[in-house]
């Protein structure tokens, strides 16, 4: 498998958009009671989140890059 870099905003995107699919598996299991505009806010604060952790994540990406004797993320080892 080729290497890749870790990019946490998709990550965090990940874990918020599962966790609106079991809210509502939950719902629809019957396990508990889900107002419709629920996920909304869920899904949208999620990918707010994934946003400024994918911003934090490349300013840290590139000022790593920016120092010569840094090792290349491209680079497989």
């Amino acid at each position: 498998m080729l290497r890749h870099r870790f990019q946490p905003g998709r990550l965090v995107a990940g874990v918020f958009l599962i966790l609106a699919g079991v809210v509502y598996a939950g719902d629809a299991g019957g396990a508990w009671q889900t107002p419709w505009f629920a996920v909304i806010p869920l899904v949208s604060g999620g990918l707010g989140i994934a946003g400024a952790v994918g911003v934090v994540a490349r300013a840290a990406h590139r000022r790593r890059a920016a120092t010569p004797d840094a090792p290349r993320a491209d680079l497989p080892r």
